[in-house]
């Protein structure tokens, strides 16, 4: 016969759902929540907000925006900060897939050597300046620049921001958990990727964060089919994120690319019965996963950018832009 032996009262961290007062317990016990672990539980959490409240990440001072040279090819919101919506199509004809695929092998480039620069005491500002640089070199546009009136060439979300954070002066912190989100402007097209760093010395709960979103990125990829609804790729991740107790982010999601930065094709990451429509091959979009170690509940910023979790847990994301091909997908986001 197995014996379950209950968690101790003041050992384990409580998951992110907790079970109502008269089910069982979250620990294995066979005593009801309201008399095994709720009271501890309510005593951690009250001690683990204030820990997150006194250790959150304070927005620093951003930097003007930076120069782009006249020589190089701007998208059209470049001047105006208001991007156009395009034509609507997702699917890309061989002759855009050549330039979207030189787009893409240079935001990978760039994420490379800016990754590279990850350590602590590096600035997010300096991260930024790095990538900006590499990106011009290339002959490309860093497509965030002026997006939407965004005044960085990157994003970069560091511990419980979980997406749009502004390069800024904030020093990298031994400890810290970054996301660089690199998106480059070349030959007309875009190429958009993102990955999640660890800062020097980060403790083993972040690593499996990190670890899990990049699992649930490939899940994700590996769900798409020609002939399946969207869908399937948001069902992937969630029933993976779900086994760690992890929440999936549903007010920012993947999208079409191509010519235009932002199509109005929307890839949710979590399973939505209303993102039915089929994926064709030649379909171009991004699949993104921000996976938040708790609630998957999020705040914004008073700059409008920057969103954190609400709980002030950690979140981590990966994204690249793929190809719908006859037979699955095609990563695109991959230096050549």
């Amino acid at each position: 016969m197995n014996v379950i032996t209950p968690a101790p009262k003041a050992l384990l961290r409580p998951p992110p759902v907790l079970p109502r007062p008269n089910e069982p317990c979250w620990c294995g016990s066979s005593e009801k929540y309201k008399k095994c672990h709720k009271e501890a539980d309510g005593v951690f959490l009250r001690e683990e907000r204030v820990r997150l409240e006194k250790n959150r990440v304070m927005p620093g001072v951003v930097s003007p925006m930076r120069e782009v040279p006249l020589s190089i090819r701007r998208p059209d919101y470049a001047a105006t900060g208001t991007p156009a919506r395009g034509d609507g199509s997702n699917v890309r004809t061989a002759e855009e897939l050549v330039r979207m695929r030189r787009a893409c092998a240079a935001a990978a480039r760039v994420m490379r050597i800016t990754g590279e620069a990850v350590k602590p005491g590096i600035t997010t500002d300096a991260l930024d300046a790095i990538a900006h640089d590499a990106t011009c070199a290339l002959g490309g546009y860093p497509s965030p620049l002026n997006y939407r009136g965004f005044p960085k060439s990157i994003c970069t979300s560091v511990n419980e921001v979980i997406c749009h954070g502004i390069p800024d002066s904030r020093p990298l912190q031994n400890g810290d958990i970054v996301n660089l989100d690199i998106t480059v402007y070349l030959d007309g097209m875009h190429g958009d990727c993102n990955a999640t760093f660890l800062v020097g010395e980060v403790d083993e709960e972040s690593k499996q964060l990190v670890r899990v979103t990049r699992e649930c990125l490939e899940l994700g990829i590996a769900a798409v089919k020609p002939g399946r609804p969207l869908n399937d790729i948001g069902r992937a991740i969630e029933q993976h994120a779900d086994k760690y107790g992890y929440g999936v982010v549903r007010s920012y999601c993947g999208h079409g690319i191509g010519s235009v930065f932002h199509t109005p094709l929307q890839v949710p990451h979590y399973y939505d019965a209303r993102a039915n429509e089929k994926m064709v091959e030649g379909m171009t979009f991004t699949i993104e996963p921000m996976i938040n170690a708790g609630s998957h509940e999020d705040a914004l910023w008073p700059d409008d950018w920057t969103a954190v979790t609400k709980d002030l847990r950690r979140s981590a994301q990966f994204e690249h832009t793929i190809l719908v091909t006859k037979d699955g997908a095609e990563v695109l986001t991959v230096e050549r």
